[in-house]
């Protein structure tokens, strides 16, 4: 289980780095140059050869980004759906804030993607049960997080992925403009949630998932 979730966290980090640059990141992939062939491959190397990983999808919907990573098991196709946001905190810091799925987890309705929150706030809580509150002026969700390894060199807080929880959550992301983020009395800050439910049904689409249930 901890294993899942350091590599959640590596993938989180990639997307961050990606939204950062995201055209920068998609030409480093479409520009690498190429070997020149040989003009005649010899039989053991063409019996041998793998083929090449396909290059992780990148799209942008208003202030969201998703990314899709694909991996071949030999037995199937494992994806990584993620979407990710970034913002700048109540006292100026940078950060994200992510969702990641994969359709080999149990997926919605039993289960929903994890959110997982980056940002250079030192001052805020941690710890394995952080209270968290995640509204606008019509209403909140509460929920715990605990606090993870950092991703991109930030500190990281993770919801604890209770379905019932989750889903209200991301109904709150779904129906406010901009999401008030606070951990106990602290204020993390005010994140936009522009292109969220395109980005939602994104994720959707791409790792198999239905998403009326948040963004009908």
């Amino acid at each position: 289980m901890r294993i899942v979730r350091l590599a959640d966290l590596a993938f989180a980090g990639a997307l961050a780095a990606l939204i950062a640059l995201p055209l920068s990141g998609v030409a480093l992939v479409q520009t690498a140059p190429a070997q020149a062939a040989p003009t005649q491959a010899a039989p053991a190397q063409a019996a041998t050869a793998a083929p090449a990983p396909a290059a992780p999808k990148l799209e942008t919907f208003g202030r969201w980004s998703t990314l899709v990573d694909e991996v071949d098991t030999g037995e199937d196709i494992r994806k990584t759906c993620a979407a990710s946001t970034a913002f700048i905190g109540a006292g100026g810091e940078s950060g994200t804030l992510t969702l990641i799925i994969t359709n080999g987890d149990a997926l919605p309705p039993d289960a929903y993607p994890s959110l997982t929150i980056a940002v250079d706030n030192k001052a805020l809580p941690t710890g394995k049960s952080v209270a968290a509150s995640f509204g606008d002026d019509k209403g909140h969700v509460a929920a715990k997080l605990h606090s993870d390894a950092a991703v991109s060199g930030r500190l990281s807080w993770t919801v604890d992925n209770q379905a019932k929880t989750s889903l209200a959550l991301l109904r709150v992301m779904r129906r406010a403009s901009a999401l008030d983020v606070s951990f106990g009395d602290a204020p993390v800050g005010s994140i936009s949630m522009d292109g969220f439910t395109k980005a939602y049904r994104s994720l959707g689409a791409s790792c198999g998932f239905p998403t009326t249930d948040v963004a009908p």
